[in-house]
């Protein structure tokens, strides 16, 4: 029987929910008679990773255990289910709350695929989990491995899988894959599945590090803020903060609870209780406040539904000759669909809080655009509580024309916006915020039915990689809400300062870092500085040497280029014949590794695309292609 080979370049949670689709499909055409005839092709995976597969380098278990999702147990699943429009077959299986029920009840381990919780700390987390509870990390990486595991010993006879603990380092054009402990391996088809990877630093940030050196200043560039070295800042010692996202807030965990803080609850407050070894905090940024809070208000009115951003709406641009321009074409539609959201969700699930009905309401939307200043009087008109009412410039830039008396000014009035965002998105009689979230997601997903090839150059590698990723980020994707009462509180023991929007960072030798804002009276002075964000995505500028040589066999300048399947363009744009990319550092539409259920996700749906047409190229049509029922 021929042995057709697969070799997985990293093995983290999007290779693996890959594999799994590979594997259902495979599983699925064994069940054929075509597939059980004497020579039917068999399959082997070689999954390549440092780190175990499932959890890889970013989900990894050996990191600090006070790190945590931003997502609800009960809101991260990496299974199929009957919501996802996708060719391969739908096989079901437990959300990360599910998993751990069955854990706790004994059922996993009696299905004999279960996974040894050996961490206690990990453990007693899973006894107590509930659906709303954001997990940490590690109890996420038990989750991940275990659905490895399972996905492995589901595969059917002749699919074979190996994981590797080493790093690959070259791949050919002719497939052969050499690793860093000298070993070559000739493969039918080659996968890309790194996820999130660092990158070398841009030309700000090389010059800024240099500077910093030469005048004896401690600098921490962007990075997985998990493999950040934070020793040097010490207790009591001044350190400026630019980026106040989630990396920021993984930063402000490990320097204050990390080095042995603690918090207290006190009625309806949280105190902060210093241990001492923490540095003070000066946290600033563009908007001059933190992700938006998780949203944990649940939805009292009509269900969410695409009203602006709807596929005739994308029809009508596609069938438009020319190129999409994301800034004009389509963030009016979005804006739209998420004032839809908001109002919705107030008509029809808090009728009490609102004048006149929503379809007379809803036309008043209809007939305006988003940023009409005459929509904002029909907004007043309609919704008596001010805190009721949703416009998104306001959402997306809280003190675009704000003014400072000073630093202590901006720190006040920071504080009183995370105040309010709280109440906003956790009080039961503010849902409306669940119904901006979920028209946020819609928009999301809705942006993947515009092929990547109509989108302008702009659009390709600015407005939707840089505009609408940080935007949805700030708005659907920012920390629980029990992190940003932590912050309150750090900003009470004074560990922490808000230096408000516009922060900008200068070397001033002889007196340090010096952060400031034109529109803040006054400066700020440290020793320290740390760029409290991600890495860039990009493949040309990655920091693993397999994406950068990828990227210039393609004369890719940013993004590795690939089809809707997932297949490399070649340089000349024809699609490679058994070489596949998938995740942050493609041109696809970033959708996540894992998701949530019931959400026909579109990290699911590219998967199993990208799955189809690997198997179809590693075993051919001698395997046929079936939906199960």
């Amino acid at each position: 029987m021929s042995v057709h080979r697969l070799v997985f370049v990293g093995a983290g949670p999007r290779a693996i929910m890959l594999l799994e689709r590979i594997v259902a499909r495979f599983d699925a055409a064994a069940g054929t008679a075509d597939a059980r005839t004497v020579g039917a092709p068999r399959l082997h995976v070689e999954l390549i990773d440092p780190h175990p597969p499932g959890a890889g380098r970013i989900w990894r278990r050996a990191q600090s255990p006070l790190l945590k999702l931003n997502s609800m147990a009960r809101d991260v699943t990496v299974f199929t289910d009957d919501s996802c429009a996708i060719d391969g077959p739908i096989r079901p299986g437990p959300s990360l709350i599910e998993w751990a029920e069955l854990w706790r009840s004994g059922e996993l381990a009696a299905t004999g695929r279960g996974i040894e919780i050996d961490d206690e700390v990990a453990a007693a987390e899973a006894r107590g989990l509930r659906g709303d509870s954001f997990p940490t990390r590690r109890l996420h990486s038990y989750y991940l491995e275990w659905f490895s595991r399972r996905t492995i010993a589901e595969a059917p006879a002749g699919v074979t899988v190996r994981w590797r603990r080493d790093t690959v380092v070259r791949v050919s054009e002719a497939n052969r894959v050499t690793l860093a402990n000298g070993l070559e391996l000739d493969a039918d088809a080659v996968v890309f599945a790194v996820g999130h990877n660092g990158r070398e630093p841009d030309a700000a940030t090389a010059q800024l590090a240099d500077a910093a050196r030469r005048a004896g200043l401690q600098y921490v560039p962007p990075a997985f803020t998990a493999d950040a070295d934070l020793s040097h800042l010490g207790a009591g010692e001044d350190v400026i903060v630019r980026g106040m996202g989630l990396a920021a807030v993984d930063l402000i965990v490990l320097l204050t609870q990390g080095r042995g803080g603690r918090f207290l609850e006190e009625g309806d407050e949280l105190r902060y209780v210093p241990s001492g070894s923490e540095p003070r905090l000066h946290l600033g940024s563009r908007r001059g406040v933190p992700y938006r809070s998780k949203v944990s208000s649940t939805l009292r009115g009509e269900a969410p539904q695409r009203e602006v951003l709807t596929p005739t709406a994308i029809e009508a641009l596609l069938a438009r000759p020319g190129e999409v321009d994301f800034e004009a074409d389509v963030w009016p539609l979005i804006a739209g669909e998420l004032l839809h959201g908001h109002y919705r969700e107030l008509f029809t699930g808090q009728p009490d809080r609102v004048v006149g009905d929503w379809a007379s309401f809803r036309a008043v939307l209809h007939s305006h655009a988003w940023d009409d200043p005459a929509l904002l009087d029909a907004i007043a008109a309609a919704v008596p509580d001010p805190l009721d009412r949703f416009d998104v410039a306001s959402l997306d830039r809280p003190f675009a024309d704000a003014t400072f008396e000073g630093r202590d000014d901006a720190h006040g009035r920071v504080r009183e916006h995370i105040v309010t965002d709280l109440h906003l998105r956790t009080a039961p009689e503010r849902s409306a915020a669940q119904g901006v979230f979920l028209a946020a997601l819609l928009s999301f997903l809705a942006l993947a039915e515009i092929p990547a090839e109509r989108w302008n150059e702009h659009s390709r590698t600015v407005s939707l990689p840089v505009r609408w990723h940080t935007f949805f980020s700030y708005v659907a994707s920012g920390p629980p809400p029990h992190r940003l009462r932590e912050l309150l509180a750090l900003a009470d023991a004074g560990v922490v300062r808000f230096l408000g929007p516009g922060v900008d960072v200068r070397v001033e030798p002889g007196r340090g870092f010096v952060a400031s804002s034109r529109r803040v009276p006054g400066e700020t002075v440290a020793r320290s500085l740390v760029d409290a964000w991600l890495p860039g995505p990009g493949a040309a500028a990655s920091d693993n040497p397999v994406l950068r040589a990828l990227a210039e066999r393609q004369g890719s300048a940013l993004r590795v280029l690939t089809d809707a399947d997932g297949r490399v363009l070649e340089r000349d744009g024809v699609p490679a014949a058994s070489v596949f990319a998938l995740g942050p550092f493609t041109s696809l539409p970033e959708g996540g590794a894992f998701t949530r259920p019931n959400s026909n996700a579109l990290s699911i749906r590219q998967t199993d695309r990208t799955a189809g047409a690997i198997v179809a190229t590693v075993l051919g049509a001698t395997v046929p292609l079936v939906r199960l029922p």
